[in-house]
């Protein structure tokens, strides 16, 4: 019994001793989880803490990003004010200056009317003299000659009237003169000030543009495999690539200044982007035309704007745009029409004539051009046609149609705009001849290989030394297209001069086009 008394014992004592080992353990355990969870505690309140911070930052970054695109719209807001406000000086400096101007001749409008008022009075002061004479010599005549009055005034009125004749025949001479010398001077005059006021750049044309290469790497990619590349670019363009003449430069050539300057651009935008090819480079061509289209529009608009013009039809604007690259004896036909417009309200403000009317009649004057090869006649009565459609006044119409003397001037705002052209056409340098009779040949030669029934296009090119058409594919076949290079050649030789020779190229191509989908 003892030894179960024993065993009792000891298990009481297991029992025990584990109980309080479980108890420890699991006080240890419990002091783990607090001393984690207090670490927990701490790690989320330090990245709390982290985030708060970070979003205080991003929100100040913000508000730094807010603050300054807000102080860049600010400036540039008081930089269009600036701009406006040195325009409205000019303009108010302008006025100031018409004012001066306009004081000055009634200034001499008064000091021509005090001259005339004298000349009055000397006139009257003689016929009281003549009056005077008459009475002394009929009291001479009546005691000497015992004549009747009737008689002694016939032979007095005969007497005086040979006197008065010559002595009124003088006087009229003298203020004929004296009315030519003035007008002489005022006339020079106002001119002068006219082109004193005027400030405009010598435009030259040229028929070359340059394009510079990066590397002689990219002029292989130019040409092309067996020189497709370049036969595309020049037949989509209309222009002649020189490769080979000079290093690092490709050279344009073409009498067309328009499908010149296309040109460029596009070729620019090919060596920029890198790829070539002929379905590039039509791609290429035809977004450069649409942007040299907007590009002349606005220019047309900034003109308008310059001059003060308002409410004009925006066809006409773009009409105008087109003669940005149009030229006439070397001269720029924009700038020259801007240039006349200038000239010619100078001299309406100086003469007292409608400045508005001469202002749009000098801007329109050469508007025709920008069409004349689309339509038959002058540029003058295309102008006028294209204006009075456009619902533009009598007085404007009339000093377009007028400018070269094709119709009658029927008014002052007509002569003023005849003599403002006249006077910007005969500027020192203004215009070249011998670059406008070689561009006139080959805007002949164009026009003679368009006038064969099947060409599509065609461009003068190697300076006029070949011309190069785009036949119909559907209208000419293979066998067309030799007789049609053969017919344009023998008509070339009787009517154009040239010399040397012309090279007469026919393509003819015909393009498949599916899609895939």
């Amino acid at each position: 019994m003892e030894w179960l008394l024993w065993i009792v014992i000891g298990l009481a004592l297991g029992f025990l001793g584990g109980f309080f080992f479980r108890k420890v353990q699991i006080d240890r355990t419990l002091g783990s989880v607090e001393e984690l969870s207090s670490k927990i505690r701490e790690e989320a309140q330090k990245e709390a803490a982290t985030i708060r911070k970070e979003a205080a930052i991003e929100a100040k970054e913000q508000i730094l990003r807010e603050k300054n695109k807000f102080e860049e719209e600010v400036k540039e807001r008081r930089s269009e004010l600036s701009a406006i406000e040195k325009k409205l000086d000019r303009k108010e400096e302008t006025l100031d200056k018409r004012a001066q101007e306009l004081d000055t001749l009634e200034r001499q409008n008064q000091s021509l009317a005090k001259e005339l008022e004298k000349r009055q009075k000397n006139l009257e002061k003689k016929d009281a003299e003549l009056t005077q004479l008459i009475e002394e010599e009929r009291g001479k005549l009546e005691k000497i000659s015992g004549l009747t009055t009737d008689q002694a005034k016939d032979l007095l009125l005969r007497s005086l009237e040979n006197d008065v004749r010559r002595e009124s025949a003088r006087i009229i001479k003298q203020i004929i003169d004296d009315a030519k010398e003035n007008a002489n001077r005022e006339a020079r005059r106002i001119i002068a000030t006219t082109m004193q006021r005027g400030c405009t750049e010598y435009v030259n044309e040229s028929t070359v543009s340059t394009v510079a290469l990066p590397s002689d790497e990219i002029k292989g990619r130019i040409i092309g495999r067996e020189g497709r590349n370049i036969r595309s670019f020049e037949s989509v363009t209309g222009v002649n690539l020189i490769i080979d003449d000079t290093p690092d430069t490709v050279v344009i050539s073409c009498f067309d200044p328009v499908r010149r300057e296309a040109a460029r651009q596009t070729l620019e935008k090919l060596i920029q982007d890198g790829r070539i090819h002929p379905g590039r480079i039509e791609e290429v061509y035809q977004k450069i035309c649409k942007e040299m289209d907007e590009d002349m529009r606005e220019s047309a608009e900034r003109v308008v704007f310059d001059l003060g013009i308002v409410d004009m039809n925006p066809e006409l604007i773009k009409l105008l745009g087109r003669l940005k690259y149009r030229y006439s004896y070397g001269q720029n036909q924009l700038y020259h029409a801007r240039e006349v417009a200038f000239l010619a309200g100078a001299i309406a403000a100086e003469l007292g004539a409608e400045v508005e009317c001469c202002k749009r009649g000098a801007l329109l004057h050469d508007i025709g051009k920008a069409v004349d090869f689309e339509r038959d006649g002058t540029h003058a009565s295309i102008g006028a046609e294209i204006a009075r459609k456009l619902g533009e006044r009598k007085e404007v119409v009339n000093a377009i149609a007028a400018h070269h003397e094709d119709v009658e001037m029927e008014t002052v705002e007509a002569v003023i705009v005849q003599v403002a052209d006249a006077l910007s056409a005969a500027r020192p340098g203004a215009r070249r001849e011998t670059i406008d009779t070689y561009v006139k040949r080959l805007e002949k030669l164009e026009s003679l290989a368009a006038s064969f029934n099947g060409v599509e296009k065609c461009f003068a090119i190697q300076a006029g030394r070949e011309v190069r058409i785009m036949a119909q594919p559907d209208e000419i076949d293979d066998q067309g297209a030799v007789k049609l290079a053969y017919e344009i050649s023998k008509k070339i030789e009787e009517e154009l001069e040239y010399p040397g020779h012309i090279k007469v190229t026919i393509i003819r191509e015909t393009r498949s086009v599916a899609y895939a989908r």
